[in-house]
């Protein structure tokens, strides 16, 4: 019996083959590691923006623990400072620290109580007002980490009492700080509902709750951290800052925490000078799982280009997106929309259980879908602007002590 020939267009053959269909990417940048169907395999978000070959330079990253997620986001970092890119990093569980005494840094290390402060209202020298000595920027950050404190959105009335409490700490000669809009949301002067027809009474009890939580950050179990100016010393403009949150990760307050650290880089990165930032929030998911915050985090995310800063959120598992809230709530929305405005992922292993879930977030065909649940360490899939490749990572030995995470388990790095 002879079987027929079975014939098929490239087309039909890179859809059965996509792994070992696609194009190479367009531009140079940093070496990753190998390409399991061809050669090396380099990447940079923002000479593949430059080229046409992305739409945004934001980044994912998804892996099950022990894959190789977290050295190759320690060593892509190492890497893209070597060509001049600065390195921001929100840090919830204090693993950046080699990282950033490699390239030549400190850690910035918040906790309560702590000897460390940061400003997120500070106003940078390029910030400009609104005519009433609020900068536009300090409101907007301010508006935002209150959102996240209430973990919602703010009422029209909570919105401008923001607004009339940075106005009324102008009046004051007053640097902007939360312990100053805390007392002003509490003790408005006398009269100050009377401009948006009001009594003061009333407008003290609508922005009460508000004035209540952001006082957590001032005299609660929160404070220290972000209460007062920026400490001496502390340069969150400088070619490479990592914020250690690990004194708060088990905090129900991490992802206002790290709202307020973002809103503080915030300044940093729009005042850059046209240098490209490289911003990774690790452990997304406490951010994600915060109204207020996943908002912040989404502007951040849709700002990106005019920024010159490319987003890299670090995630375990899919379902950590489904789990921040029902489907079809706005929580769920936002983090289908960061998904959405990611086109490079990297996804490592995940679980079984995980595989139905990530090709739908993913847009993973069959094929990869299957490959994603059989990937071993260290390789794992990356989607580039609608180009998936197999890439095994490679690790440089120097680069070694800066990704070991096992150092409290077996006592030293490992060689």
């Amino acid at each position: 019996m002879r079987i027929p020939v079975h014939e098929a267009t490239t087309a039909q053959l890179g859809a059965a083959y996509p792994l070992a269909a696609s194009r190479a990417l367009p531009a140079g940048g940093v070496l990753v590691g190998r390409d399991l169907f061809g050669a090396a395999f380099v990447h940079d978000p923002f000479e593949l923006y430059a080229h046409g070959a992305l739409t945004n330079p934001n980044m994912l990253v998804l892996g099950q623990i022990g894959r190789g997620k977290s050295a190759l986001v320690k060593t892509y970092l190492f890497r893209q400072a070597a060509f001049g890119r600065r390195v921001v990093v929100l840090d919830p569980k204090g693993e950046y620290g080699p990282l950033a005494r490699a390239l030549g840094s400190a850690p910035v290390a918040l906790a309560p109580d702590g000897r460390l402060r940061v400003n997120p209202l500070e106003v940078g020298p390029a910030e400009r007002d609104d005519g009433r000595g609020v900068a536009r920027g300090a409101l907007a950050r301010c508006a935002a980490l209150s959102a996240a404190a209430l973990r919602r959105e703010l009422t029209p009335l909570e919105h401008t009492g923001v607004e009339l409490a940075l106005s009324a700490v102008a009046r004051r000669g007053r640097e902007p700080t939360i312990p100053e809009v805390v007392d002003a949301l509490l003790s408005p002067s006398p009269g100050e509902g009377r401009a948006i027809g009001t009594p003061d009474s009333e407008l003290r009890s609508g922005t009460l709750d508000l004035a209540l939580e952001l006082r957590r950050l001032v005299h609660g179990e929160l404070r220290g951290m972000f209460d007062g100016p920026t400490s001496p010393g502390v340069d969150l403009g400088s070619p490479v800052v990592v914020l250690d949150l690990s004194a708060v990760y088990d905090s129900p307050a991490l992802g206002v925490l790290v709202t307020c650290a973002a809103a503080a880089l915030e300044r940093t990165t729009r005042s850059a000078g046209g240098g490209r930032t490289i911003l990774v929030v690790d452990e997304a998911w406490a951010v994600l799982a915060n109204l207020g915050a996943a908002r912040y985090l989404q502007s951040s995310w849709k700002l990106a280009r005019s920024r010159g800063l490319a987003n890299l959120a670090v995630l375990h598992r899919v379902s950590d997106l489904a789990a921040v809230g029902d489907e079809g709530s706005a929580l769920s929305r936002v983090a289908q929309g960061l998904v959405a405005d990611c086109e490079t992922v990297v996804c490592y292993a995940q679980p079984p259980a995980e595989i139905g879930a990530a090709a739908s977030v993913l847009g993973l065909s069959d094929q990869e879908a299957r490959t994603v649940g059989r990937l071993g360490r260290g390789v794992a899939l990356w989607k580039v602007g609608g180009r998936s490749f197999l890439v095994e990572h490679r690790l440089a030995r120097s680069e070694r002590p800066i990704v070991d995470t096992d150092a409290r388990l077996v006592g030293a790095p490992r060689r």
